[in-house]
């Protein structure tokens, strides 16, 4: 396969990115904007030795899942969303099979298992829902185009070139009028838009919450300097649309990509805005962890809520990275005593404002590494009871040894592990934006649940679930397999079982 060859290629499968990916006489190629199912004429754009990504020529023959229009005009420019092309209900099949996909081959789960536990994928196509206008969040970048004029939008796909976009299909309808509004101004006023090659100019990114049960909006202005000239003529503007409840400004001087800075400086109403998950009410301030579609997040915590069976008499609840206490709060109603643990000390003094502010009584939160909380913890626990930990894989970045139970383990399995060495009667639920990370986690499972649920629609990530039993033997039959395995079995040997 050659740069610049024409190809015509048959569209069998979607890869981690989005990507159509097809065949010709074997070599494969990965085919942006293409779904399962297309025929597609295709421009090779580079060829390595077995597989080549190349461009979007033409549509030859669609395929039966194909939309006849994205709802985006931007979405094949945009680097924002994936498989806009594809319709709904083709892509909650898609996923569910790539979760199923990966259990079998990464998880080694027999598929006659999968026939019976698992469930199919929950998406947002109940009654009353769409899979659009559903994220509480948006982040929007501010430059400049080529006329010199103030734009905000998005980045094109692996690249930092905006493509200018202030309604998109994914967000509320009122972050238009709010980005027009500070665009309006930035225009009057000749306010500079942040150039990150020169590292000059001012407004950098414009951050966006919604809350979709209070409609409360915060508006946060990301700025390479201290304040903005006339900021007072732009809270006035930003006032008067209904629901505005927190205008912030965040300080990034750094030549960096990270969005946010470390402090946060109140112009005008409160530092956060207020929402719920089902009963229970939260408040997000610009630097909080809040999960962006509340309509998929009430299922996903209502189905971990399930899982696990709590009763209220006897369970402890050990939610491992709370973030603000998300779903700790949401599952102390069902729990005789809930315990978070967060690495980020604003985070869990969020935790602990929101357990307040509910009248929460039985939910306690630690700042810490897990690892090292844990063991620390159940030194003086009575191992009596039924222990319940909840796992959140995206935000788990561990890698090391849990040194108070002496053994060796990847990030996602060490809360398992972790309440076997003590002794204690376990259940885990976790869930993962990863369908790779669930199948990882499989290994020594003796029984287990897997839901796939579509956390955040139109995009290519997965949510799923596990609720599993780990016992020595399977940990043994698992860990045996290679030498790496073999390593770890040895350190469970030595110092856990």
């Amino acid at each position: 396969m050659q740069k610049n060859e024409i190809v015509k290629v048959k569209i069998e499968d979607i890869g981690v990115g989005g990507e159509g990916i097809g065949k010709v006489d074997g070599y494969t190629l990965f085919i942006k904007d293409a779904i399962i199912g297309d025929v597609v004429e295709a421009k090779v754009m580079k060829a390595k030795k077995n597989y080549g990504y190349a461009r979007l020529m033409n549509v030859l023959t669609p395929s039966k899942d194909r939309v006849e229009e994205p709802v985006c005009p931007m979405a094949r420019k945009c680097g924002g969303c994936q498989i806009q092309e594809m319709k709904y209900p083709a892509q909650l099949a898609f996923k569910e099979a790539k979760v199923r996909g990966n259990l079998e081959r990464i998880g080694e789960v027999p598929a006659e298992l999968l026939d019976q536990i698992m469930h199919p994928a929950v998406g947002m196509d109940g009654e009353g829902m769409q899979p659009f206008r559903y994220r509480n969040k948006a982040q929007f970048p501010v430059g400049t185009d080529k006329d010199g004029r103030v734009i905000a939008g998005f980045y094109a796909g692996r690249t930092h070139s905006i493509i200018e976009n202030t309604d998109c299909a994914l967000g509320v309808e009122v972050n238009e009028e709010i980005l027009n509004c500070i665009l309006d101004f930035m225009e009057e006023f000749k306010i500079p838009a942040y150039d990150e090659v020169k590292h000059k100019g001012l407004v950098r990114h414009v951050l966006l919450r919604y809350g979709f049960k209070t409609d409360e909006i915060m508006v946060c202005l990301v700025i390479n300097g201290k304040t903005i000239p006339h900021c007072h003529d732009l809270v006035g503007r930003l006032r008067q649309i209904p629901g505005m409840t927190s205008i912030t400004l965040s300080t990034n001087t750094a030549k960096t990509n990270v969005i946010m800075g470390d402090t946060i400086r109140l112009l005008w109403g409160q530092e956060f805005i207020t929402d719920y998950i089902g009963e229970i009410k939260y408040q997000i301030s610009p630097l909080s962890f809040y999960q962006v579609n509340p309509v998929q997040t009430e299922k996903l915590y209502g189905l971990a809520l399930d899982y696990a069976g709590l009763t209220g008499n006897d369970e402890t609840v050990w939610d491992l990275y709370c973030g603000i206490g998300t779903i700790s709060l949401f599952l102390a109603k069902k729990a005789k005593q809930v315990y978070g643990v967060e690495i980020v000390p604003q985070a869990i003094d969020d935790a602990k404002n929101n357990a307040k502010i509910n009248d929460i009584t039985n939910a306690e939160f630690y700042v810490g590494k897990a690892e090292e909380v844990l063991p620390e913890y159940y030194k003086e626990y009575e191992k009596t009871g039924r222990v319940v930990f909840f796992e959140d894989h995206n935000c788990m970045e561990l890698k090391g040894i849990i040194s108070k139970c002496r053994f060796f383990v990847g990030a996602r399995t060490h809360s398992t592990i972790a309440a076997y060495s003590m002794g204690l009667p376990t259940l885990v639920v976790g869930y993962s934006v990863k369908a790779r990370g669930i199948a990882r986690d499989l290994f020594g499972s003796e029984e287990g649940y897997v839901l796939p649920v579509q956390k955040l629609t139109r995009d290519k990530l997965i949510s799923a679930f596990k609720n599993i039993m780990i016992k020595e033997k399977e940990i043994q039959k698992k860990l045996k397999k290679d030498n790496y395995k073999q390593q770890i079995y040895t350190e469970l040997k030595r110092g856990m079982i």
